[in-house]
Formats: structure tokens, C-alpha cells, sequence
């Protein structure tokens, strides 16, 4: 996000400011802060007070004024609702939750978008999310996907935004989200676009595979590097900086890209740390760059699946895949939309051909093919004219689409986390969902890690995957998916 107007910065209260203003990349916001009084201490991070702070603008970042109501809850109250909630926090002088929309203090300008959008009360990670981010601190944040996280710190960061001086021509942005993947940044690019709106705050994606130019164009009145290195942006400007999804950046290999971009970054920035699991991995970034953060984990830290999602295992041997997706299609194939998740790009293709030859309206999304391409299915896929999509992990995090009633795994993926969250693409805000996954002798590794997350979830674990998980042989495959209910069966009739 960004801020450019002619006009002398308002020196009113946050709450009544509007501006110009633009969100990047990866998806970015811009603004500039005061420095407020909250250090950065993560054991081996180093406060920004000892740093060289010399020639950057102070800035504000501490927003946060609790509610009288949320100031008469007692400490048992409190506790009880997180309880409730599953709610638990960790850091210093931890802010209470709030109970609705109103306890946060939101701007009205904010209100509006939230009443428009229809929600009725916030997710666990917001109640409790929100009054830690607009404290100003350092934040961790771990929760399942579909949560809530992306307005977690995209409402805080309008708030953010809205406070800091006007941009001048040149500057880059004030709010820097990163995420993972195209798709995911371009969904946080919409959120913020649509709540931002109404404070006139602009904002841009920046990714690879698409031409530079229209991104240029955003930034100066992903690819974030490169954008960096031929001077079409600078970053220092940022003063809020979300990273999303941090454990699938750091899977992916962004280690050191991330570590590139965080060294132009004023080390006095406000951090917010997004992730659905919390590998040492994770942890160990977040000590190197967080200082004091708080720190909301919703439900368990271990692994585990949406409850809301019924998971069904089948045994199988590799040459039985095609036959059994295509009867598991005729069974439940009635109009809805079916997400079928493949390891391999090469993979994807050849089962969407096949499927297409054999009268399914499946479509393909990979890292191959272009972001034109990849645009275009996302939204068939969407507008339900083309109910099956086939997709590579491109597709498993970040992808928002409402109403995804099946998720398929034809092949099973090479992590627990990474089955987590392809089948989290259904079940969304409070939906029921179901996950189907073929599951071989190639992927017995995972058998007794996959029955823990089945009995966590209160789902049947059959005794073919009971017994490799024993460590005992697969047996020959010939089982199937058991209560599916009775299906629509017209697939090959679309065209």
C-alpha cells in the first residue's frame, strides 16, 4: 500500500484520515510511522533502539485503545473465552480479545466494509489478532487456513496506512505483504483493494510471469527483487511488514530472497509473522527477525485438519488412480465444484486431457503454465462453468474459492502440512466439506502421521491403512471410498 497526495499531511487523529495510496506485492501497502515506544527483542533480535536509526522518519504504529467492555472483562472471563475459542498466547503485557467488531476501535470507514461483507462476529485469530497488531508489536500468528489471517493484519494495516504522512513521488510502499504464491498474493491484492476502497488506498501486486510494466506503472505513481535491483521501487517507506503463509515460503526455498528484501527494510518496522504450522524452520526466522512479538496460536499447534471436512483414504495401486477418479466422479459429480490436487505438472496435464477426452469439464493450474492462463481458469473454475479444476500445490494455499465441496488428492502430496492444506481448499468459513485421497505403498511413510490427523478429526480410519501403519504391506487396492452418499453420476453429459 502507498499514500501520494499533494496535500500537507493531516495531522488529525488516525480515525478521520483518508488517503491516496497503494498496496504491493508479493502485495504491498505504503505509509511511514512514528516511532513508538515498543522495542524488538526475539532472543537473538536486537532491539531497533540499538540500531542506526540515524535519518529515518519517525512514525506511529501504536493504534490500539481498548474498549471499555473489553476493559470490564476479568482475567477469569478472559481466559474462559479463549478457552472457548481455543485461543492461546504467549509475550509480554498480552491485550485481552475482543467480542465483536465494535470492542476494536475499527474506524467507521472500516466498519462499513465489514458490514458490507456480511460477518457476524471475528474469527478466533482476529479477536484476538487485532488488538495485538494495533498495539504496534511484533506478531505471530499461527493459524489453519481459512481462518480469517488475511484480515487479521490487512485491517490493522489500513488502520496503519491511514495514519502516516502523504507519500511523495518516489517513495515505495508502506505495507509490505510477502506470500508464497501468485494466486495467494493476488487474493490478498483483492481483500485489500475492497477494504481499502473506501480510504482511497491504492494498491499492487507484483509477481513473475506477467510483463513488468503495468506493476511499474502501480509502484512508481514477486518479481519484488527484481523490481528493487532496477530501481523501479524502494522500500523505504515499509513500516508494517506481513510475511504470509511463512512455513510454505520457507518449503518453497524464499529463504534467502526473503532475507534479501528484510535487509532494505528500517529495522524499527512493525513485523507480522503468518503461518499455519510453526516448523523449527519457522521459529528460527522468526528469532532472527522479531523483536518482543506477541504470539496467538488458534487451536493446537500440532497438525490437523478442518473438522468440518470429512477425509476418506482409499488404498490403491498407481494403475487403479484413473479408474477409481473417474467412479468417485460419477458418484459425486452433481454441479459442484471438485479440485483435484496432482504432484507433478506433467501429471496434471495428462489427467485433464484424459478426463476431457472422456467428457468431464475438468481445466488445469500449474507453475508452467502463464499467469494469463492461470487467471483465466481460476475464474472459469469460479464461475462454475468449468467444475473440475486439476492442480499442482500451486493451488493449495492462498486459493480462496467459495464453495469448493470436493478436494481430491489423485496423488497424495510430500508432506503432512501440504495434505492439511489441500484439503483445507474446501470446508471454508464455517462450510462442510469433503476430501477424497488415493493413497499407495509409495506414500506408506506417511500412513501412521495421516491416522493421527484422521482420529484427531474424528474421521474412520480403515483397516488397510490401520495396518500399514502398523508397518504391515499394503494390500492389493481393491477397497473404496465407504458413506459417500448417492451421487449425481452425469459427469460425461457436460460439455
Amino acid at each position: 500500500m502507498s499514500r501520494y497526495d499533494s496535500r500537507s499531511a493531516d495531522p488529525s487523529s488516525y480515525r478521520d484520515r483518508r488517503s491516496d495510496s497503494g498496496f504491493g506485492g508479493a502485495s504491498s501497502y505504503g505509509s511511514s510511522v512514528r516511532t513508538s515506544s515498543s522495542k524488538r527483542d526475539y532472543d537473538g533480535a536486537e532491539s531497533p533502539r540499538k540500531l542506526d536509526l540515524d535519518g529515518l522518519t519517525p512514525f506511529e504504529k501504536n493504534f490500539y485503545v481498548e474498549s471499555p467492555s473489553v476493559a470490564a472483562m476479568s482475567e477469569r472471563e478472559v481466559e474462559e473465552y479463549r478457552q472457548q475459542r481455543e485461543i492461546t498466547v504467549e509475550g509480554r503485557d498480552v491485550p485481552k480479545p475482543v467480542k465483536s467488531f465494535r470492542d476494536v476501535g475499527f474506524p467507521d470507514y472500516v466498519m462499513q466494509e465489514i458490514s458490507k461483507a456480511g460477518f457476524f462476529e471475528p474469527t478466533p485469530i482476529q479477536a484476538q489478532g487485532w488488538p495485538m497488531a494495533l498495539k504496534g508489536r511484533d506478531l505471530i500468528g499461527i493459524a489453519e487456513t481459512g481462518s480469517g489471517k488475511t484480515l487479521a493484519y490487512l485491517l490493522p494495516a489500513i488502520v496503519h496506512v491511514n495514519a502516516q504522512p502523504f507519500l511523495a513521488p518516489g517513495d515505495g510502499p508502506i505495507v509490505l505483504v510477502l506470500a508464497p504464491t501468485r494466486e495467494l498474493a493476488v487474493q490478498i491484492q483483492q481483500e485489500s483493494t475492497k477494504f481499502g476502497a473506501s480510504s482511497k488506498i491504492k494498491s499492487t501486486c507484483i509477481y513473475g510471469g506477467v510483463p513488468k510494466g503495468p506493476q511499474v506503472r502501480d509502484l512508481q505513481k514477486g518479481r519484488l527483487i527484481d523490481m528493487l535491483e532496477s530501481h523501479n521501487t524502494n522500500l523505504r517507506r515499509v513500516t508494517y511488514l506481513v510475511l504470509d503463509e511463512a512455513d510454505r515460503m520457507l518449503d518453497m526455498g524464499f529463504e534467502p530472497q526473503i532475507k534479501k528484501i528484510l535487509s532494505q527494510i528500517r529495522p524499527d518496522r512493525q513485523t507480522l509473522y503468518w503461518s499455519a504450522t510453526w516448523p523449527k524452520e519457522v521459529e528460527h526466522l522468526a528469532r532472527q527477525y522479531l523483536y518482543n512479538p506477541y504470539k496467538v496460536i488458534i487451536g493446537s499447534p500440532d497438525l490437523k485438519a478442518n473438522h468440518a471436512i470429512r477425509q476418506h483414504v482409499d488404498i490403491v495401486s498407481e494403475s487403479q488412480k484413473y479408474n477409481k477418479l473417474v467412479k468417485l466422479l460419477e458418484d459425486i459429480m452433481d454441479g459442484s465444484r471438485i479440485l483435484i490436487f496432482m504432484d507433478t505438472k506433467k501429471g496434471c496435464d495428462q489427467i485433464t486431457r484424459q478426463l476431457r477426452m472422456d467428457g468431464w469439464p475438468a481445466l488445469s493450474i500449474h507453475g508452467d503454465k502463464s499467469q494469463a492462463e492461470r487467471d483465466w481458469v481460476l475464474s472459469e473454475f469460479k464461475a462454475g462453468k468449468s467444475p473440475i479444476m486439476t492442480a499442482t500445490d500451486v493451488a493449495a494455499r492462498g486459493l480462496d474459492v467459495k464453495d469448493v465441496k470436493y478436494v481430491i488428492n489423485y496423488d497424495f502430496p510430500g508432506s503432512l502440512e501440504d495434505y492439511v492444506h489441500r484439503i483445507g481448499r474446501t470446508g471454508r468459513a464455517g462450510a462442510k466439506g469433503t476430501a477424497y485421497t488415493f493413497f499407495t505403498a509409495a506414500n506408506a511413510r506417511f500412513a501412521k502421521e495421516l491416522i493421527t490427523i484422521l482420529e484427531e478429526a474424528g474421521q474412520k480410519v480403515s483397516p488397510e491403512l490401520a495396518a500399514m501403519g502398523r508397518g504391515a504391506p499394503p494390500s492389493s487396492g481393491h477397497g473404496g471410498f465407504r458413506d459417500r452418499g448417492r451421487g449425481y453420476g452425469g459427469g460425461r453429459h457436460w460439455t
